[in-house]
């Protein structure tokens, strides 16, 4: 509401906090809180015209003006002003917590972006304490993850329906440097050649997933929590602007990108309700963010490739560990210090769930935990953003 009403707020206070494009959630696209600051700007000026208008009182004697103060029934609203303020202030930070936006800032995310945006690498830097070190390596082998996922003709299927516009795609990453080798030509023919994902490559495969999740039709997903009056309002929708349309939320399960047969359509389905990702407490089935809108797509293009559920569950997990580095290196030091498991023996089933994903039980499970080890982790900045 401060925003609204001055301008330099709005470019200076929404742009720090990261929540311009939260706007999109509401209903009204943020109208809302502009007419808010209205009302509240309304109020005062209401106020002092009538105090004014006591002194317009022609040859008459007009009455002093009322001393400012607080009587014993201003002091009762007042309280009740406060208490109102610290419910809504209590059940509203439970709610906007799990905003992707304001998630990433609120667990303090440790990944850290290259200054011109090219490569979006996350910091595994070189720590004082050994365990560490050996846990980075376990999460984010140096060599990468070879996945048995392809993209095959999906990305091409995508370019000639609209979902990406090339041109557009293009542009962006030209300002970014390029599109790292074995990308250059996903434009231009099938890649049959599986995912090999690494610390440099992870980010580029989250714009390329992110719209196939987000377009690809399966029949659950008429039961989608986005398939509602918001569709157009959340960062998977509204945040998809490499595309044909301005808005991502038109090509919401629309297309067939990756055919999928009834029992695979409903095991990427199950899969998806019970995986989480730790920028919000929303599954992957509940894709409201370019990360859940990528993994579903990483799901649906793995099935259509014949693996099976354990198969399904470890690409996951690999995927997401690239996409939220800090975190599963977090996850790991958990299992292996308390827990005394190493990373490999972890079912990714039981990571990927409710207690050790989702934003909430994350941060109460593991970083709690790990918080009271001083010294394990090193120092690091920056969040994950989830825009393209």
């Amino acid at each position: 509401m401060a925003a609204s009403a001055c301008p330099v707020c709005g470019s200076l206070i929404l742009s720090a906090i990261g929540i311009t494009a939260g706007l999109a959630a509401f209903p009204l696209q943020g109208l809302e809180l502009k007419a808010a600051s209205v009302v509240f700007l309304a109020l005062p000026v209401h106020l002092t015209f009538r105090d004014l208008k006591r002194t317009n009182c022609g040859d008459s004697s007009c009455p002093p003006p009322k001393d400012i103060s607080f009587g014993s029934k201003a002091i009762f609203i007042n309280i009740a002003a406060l208490l109102t303020i610290i419910v809504l202030g209590k059940y509203g930070w439970e709610m906007i917590k799990t905003d992707p936006l304001i998630a990433g800032i609120y667990t303090r995310s440790e990944t850290t972006f290259t200054s011109n945006n090219k490569t979006s690498k996350q910091t595994t830097s070189q720590s004082e304490t050994p365990l560490y070190d050996e846990v980075v390596k376990q999460v984010l082998s140096e060599s990468g993850f070879q996945s048995k996922i392809v993209l095959g003709n999906a990305v091409l299927k995508l370019v000639q329906n609209g979902v990406i516009d090339r041109k557009k795609f293009e542009n962006l990453y030209e300002s970014r440097g390029g599109l790292p080798e074995e990308l250059r030509l996903v434009f231009d023919e099938p890649k049959d050649q599986p995912i090999l994902l690494t610390r440099e490559n992870a980010n580029y495969y989250i714009n390329l997933l992110w719209p196939i999740g987000l377009s690809n039709y399966m029949s659950t997903n008429k039961n989608s929590p986005v398939n509602g009056t918001s569709l157009f309002n959340f960062a998977s929708t509204g945040g998809w602007n490499l595309g044909k349309e301005q808005n991502g939320g038109a090509y919401f399960n629309k297309f067939e990108i990756v055919p999928l047969t009834p029992e695979q359509e409903a095991l990427v389905t199950k899969i998806a309700q019970n995986t989480y990702r730790p920028c919000c407490n929303n599954s992957t089935f509940f894709q409201d963010c370019n990360h859940g809108s990528a993994l579903l797509g990483v799901l649906q293009l793995g099935a259509a490739t014949g693996l099976d559920e354990e198969e399904l569950y470890k690409e996951a997990l690999a995927f997401n560990s690239f996409w939220f580095p800090q975190q599963y290196i977090q996850t790991a030091l958990f299992f292996k210090i308390n827990k005394n498991t190493d990373w490999k023996e972890v079912n990714p089933e039981v990571i990927l769930g409710y207690d050790y994903s989702a934003i909430s039980n994350w941060s109460k499970n593991v970083k709690s935990e790990i918080a009271k080890i001083p010294d394990l982790l090193p120092k690091t900045s920056g969040g994950a953003g989830c825009g393209v």
